[in-house]
């Protein structure tokens, strides 16, 4: 059911508390070094700005451990600069979430202005939900806006109990939220046919039951990265040194005979002697892997078989890389999907994480129909979950 936008809210002269993903990455001296996360958010951003809003934004950024030392290269200043840069406004910058510094810079914002509080994980009080910091986050603002797609899986006090805060009509999703909602009903409810996905990724773990969910609706489940092993192994094959979830065969046999012919697996890889970029690499046909080397990347017939397979489909989606793609020696696999993705003529729709990094690193992601900008929480949508970041804003 559609949930109530920020074009319900009224927004002339009030100020709009927005929970953003800024969790960007960043270089070794904390720089911005892929700001695709910032660039979704600005069609929100914009539209209160034009509609006489003032604006205080919320996000994370990493993992803080609660030491200032270690937790310094997680400050918002660097993402608020970049902000600035990229709205072609002032951005001011508050050192604190809910104190004085914070409540000074929302007291003082006028129409038009943009507040950045710290990284709201730097409070205690964010990873537990805590009714008390939450009150003082939603006091800082008028209304409330989640734009935040990665992080609609968490129930983070930003995410959930501040919302609660606010009255039901002063609740919203912004534009990010609402497109990926509307690109993950497409997928499990009215995709075009025929439908193929592809998963890739390390473990078969983290994909069982996105796989299960997803066997129903699909015509074809192409696999790649090192989950690729686990099923080779529980068919019996050898896999040299590759990475295996020994503790996950049984269901990876499980998957393997309920997907049937659904289930596409390589047909030839890129091993080395090594997982090191200087290591020596060979290319294998078949299922096997030699002894002693490492499956790093699917090999070029595999690629071209599912470069086919995927021009072939109505919809596409993809999760997971399909090799070590870090390493150039090892990219040629996903920079090869990548390819397949852009000029496919279905919709084509990347889930997020590593996958959506990939795709923006070889120039691809404004060639695909939509890369989402939640990994985990686009995975978790697609097992068919649901959010309590999402019930708690008005259904329209």
């Amino acid at each position: 059911m559609a949930k109530q936008t920020i074009r319900d809210l009224a927004l002339e002269g009030r100020k709009v508390l927005v929970r953003v993903d800024f969790n960007v990455p960043q270089t070794k001296d904390g720089e911005v070094s892929d700001d695709r996360r910032i660039r979704a958010a600005l069609p929100t951003l914009n539209y209160a700005l034009e509609h006489g809003a003032s604006l205080i934004l919320v996000s994370h950024l990493g993992r803080p451990t609660g030491d200032p030392a270690t937790d310094a290269p997680f400050k918002l200043d660097k993402v608020a600069a970049k902000l600035q840069e990229l709205i072609g406004r002032p951005v001011a910058k508050a050192n604190d979430t809910v104190g004085p510094t914070a409540q000074a810079g929302a007291a003082a914002l006028k129409p038009g202005g943009i507040l950045v509080l710290e990284n709201v994980r730097f409070n205690k009080g964010e990873k537990k939900g805590d009714p008390a910091f939450a009150a003082q986050l939603a006091g800082l603002a008028d209304a409330y806006v989640n734009d935040a797609f990665g992080t609609c899986h968490r129930d983070e006090a930003s995410m959930v109990a501040v919302p609660e805060q606010f009255k039901p009509e002063d609740r919203a999703i912004g534009f990010l939220v609402e497109k990926e909602l509307q690109i993950l009903h497409t997928l499990l409810a009215d995709p075009k046919p025929p439908m193929v996905a592809i998963m890739g990724g390390a473990k078969v773990s983290d994909k069982i039951l996105v796989i299960e969910n997803l066997l129903p609706r699909i015509s074809k489940l192409l696999v790649g990265g090192a989950m690729t092993y686990t099923f080779l192994k529980a068919q019996g094959h050898n896999t040299g040194k590759s990475r295996v979830e020994a503790d996950r065969l049984d269901e990876a046999k499980k998957l393997l005979e309920k997907a049937g012919d659904k289930l596409v697996l390589p047909v030839d890889h890129l091993v080395a002697d090594g997982i090191e970029a200087s290591a020596k690499t060979q290319i294998v046909a078949g299922s096997d892997i030699p002894d002693g080397l490492f499956g790093l990347d699917i090999g070029p017939e595999t690629i071209k078989l599912y470069t086919d397979i995927i021009h072939k489909a109505g919809t596409v989606i993809w999760n997971g890389p399909m090799g070590k793609f870090e390493d150039e020696p090892f990219q040629a696999g996903t920079k090869g999907i990548a390819e397949a993705f852009a000029s496919a003529p279905g919709i084509t729709v990347v889930g997020g994480g590593e996958t959506a990094e990939a795709v923006e690193q070889f120039g691809y992601a404004e060639k695909v129909s939509h890369v989402s900008t939640g990994g985990g929480a686009f995975l978790e949508s697609l097992e068919g979950k649901s959010f309590n970041s999402l019930r708690v804003i008005p259904d329209r």
